[in-house]
């Protein structure tokens, strides 16, 4: 069948760009592998829990955000409740438990009643935080290019300052030392300047109405089916060949369309292009890494935790052996009985993910796949038990008694996140966020040929992937508009 538009993939940049064009009019096709749209935005039901896979907060929505105005197009507002986050986090380690609001100034207050010495260079921060594509503060010499962890150690003395500046790195890096401060700052700044929020009933809810646009309007989301190849003639992409999966003996589809959208990882469709576009594309990403994954704990639990006394939404628990940032690599591929964590609380913003009383959370660390290969089915679920009751004794110092409230618990591994998403390496964030990190630029590949996903510009994050969608939209329509 012939399409305006093909999107392969069903995460939220391949959603977000079928739902802009098809209100634009144009037929959409999207192929999605899994059972259910949204990639790492989706939700899975075990009994009375509904559990998040990724998500736990996206920046904003705000008056001036992108978002907005996309989600206002479709009325997404009408349908997805946006339930503002009460903090941006709670950051523990040995000797600190401070709570950073998502207001920078009350933020900054209270980092300076703390660390009163470095006022200058939480001043210093937060002014490039804040205004990213302002290179260092009045009378000051620009901060350039350079890493997150040379701009603190530049404007910081303090170490435990830096760690709690440093309490949310796992949103886009593992290492501060190679992480651009440039993408660090304008990823960070829109959680300063338009909060966070947690949507209602989960992620799914947002991916489905996304989903459901798309089939509302005159497109087709095409679900457990997988992109096996491309469809060319006179050298250039006409069309796309797809099997059901799981489906032995299933006859080959095929699609055709003007324009093909690849919400997807670079490396993944290089693999299957033909040769000599596979071979270009290869070329482009040939020094681009993939980023870290992560590991996850889902917890069911048979009370409210704010009874158990914990009063935060999200927990980022520092390793006391993370004595500075060159320590937090480190920390990241050691052991898990030391490895630092981030725990999540949705019973603190959404109790309609639990039935009455009962509760769920989540605890996520970076994690690699390395970890997790070469073991036997047996040796792999008796390592994520043993994980999973590892991280389990360290939330009682954290919340004392949680372990007694547990009914429900599962760990997903890089491994599991490969699966799911297709991404190399299981990485959540695609490519590596490096200084001096220049954009691919695919044009050479196919001209018709277009990328939406974590692995563009854009970066990583629910932002990021949503922002990804929405200008290729852009850029399409454009480009139609130009040929006529």
């Amino acid at each position: 069948m012939k399409y305006d538009i093909i999107i392969i993939g069903g995460g939220l940049g391949g959603l977000t760009a079928g739902a802009k064009l098809s209100r634009e009019g144009k037929k959409v096709l999207l192929i999605e592998q899994h059972d259910r749209p949204g990639g790492c935005a989706t939700t899975f039901r075990k009994g009375e829990f509904t559990l998040e896979v990724g998500l736990h907060e996206i920046d904003g929505p705000g008056p001036v955000d992108l978002k907005t105005k996309l989600f206002n197009e479709l009325g997404l507002f009408d349908k997805v409740e946006f339930i503002k986050l009460p903090e941006f986090y709670h950051f523990v380690n040995d000797d600190i438990r401070i709570t950073i609001p998502h207001d920078p100034h009350e933020a900054a207050t209270i980092l300076k009643n703390a660390f009163p010495e470095e006022e200058k260079g939480i001043d210093s921060f937060y002014s490039q935080v804040l205004n990213p594509k302002k290179r260092g503060m009045a009378g000051e010499e620009p901060a350039g290019e350079m890493s997150v962890g040379e701009f603190l150690d530049s404007i910081i003395s303090n170490e435990d300052l830096k760690l709690v500046l440093l309490g949310n790195l796992g949103y886009f890096h593992d290492d501060p030392y190679s992480l651009s401060l440039t993408y660090y700052c304008a990823a960070q700044s829109r959680y300063f300047n338009g909060g966070a929020s947690y949507i209602k009933g989960g992620s799914q809810v947002l991916s489905d109405f996304l989903a459901d646009y798309i089939n509302n309007h005159g497109g087709k989301v095409l679900l457990n089916h997988l992109v096996t190849g491309f469809i060319t003639g006179n050298g250039e992409i006409r069309g796309v060949r797809c099997i059901k999966k799981n489906k032995r003996g299933e006859k080959m589809e095929e699609a055709w369309a003007d324009e093909i959208i690849a919400n997807a990882s670079m490396p993944g469709i290089a693999s299957i292009l033909p040769e000599d576009k596979s071979k270009i594309l290869f070329g482009l990403i040939g020094d681009k890494r993939p980023g870290a994954s992560l590991l996850t704990v889902y917890f069911g639990f048979d009370t409210m935790l704010s009874d158990l006394g914990n009063n935060h939404y999200s927990t980022f628990v520092y390793d006391g052996s993370v004595k500075s940032q060159k320590d937090i690599l480190i920390n990241n591929k050691g052991d898990f009985e030391k490895r630092s964590y981030t725990f999540v609380d949705y019973g603190q913003v959404d109790q309609t993910l639990a039935d009455s009383g009962k509760s769920v959370g989540a605890l996520c660390c970076i994690d690699y796949p390395g970890n997790w290969e070469n073991l036997t089915r047996e040796e792999y679920n008796s390592r994520k038990e043993e994980v999973a009751q590892i991280f389990i004794r360290r939330l009682e110092s954290i919340v004392p008694g949680i372990s007694g409230r547990i009914i429900y618990h599962e760990v997903a591994t890089p491994l599991t996140i490969k699966r799911y998403t297709l991404n190399p390496e299981g990485a959540v964030y695609g490519f590596e966020q490096l200084p001096f990190n220049m954009p691919v630029d695919t044009s050479s590949v196919a001209g018709n040929l277009h990328f939406a996903s974590a692995w563009t510009r854009t970066g990583g994050g629910f932002s990021g992937a949503i922002y990804s969608g929405y200008f290729c939209a852009l850029s399409i329509l454009r480009k139609k508009q130009a040929v006529k």
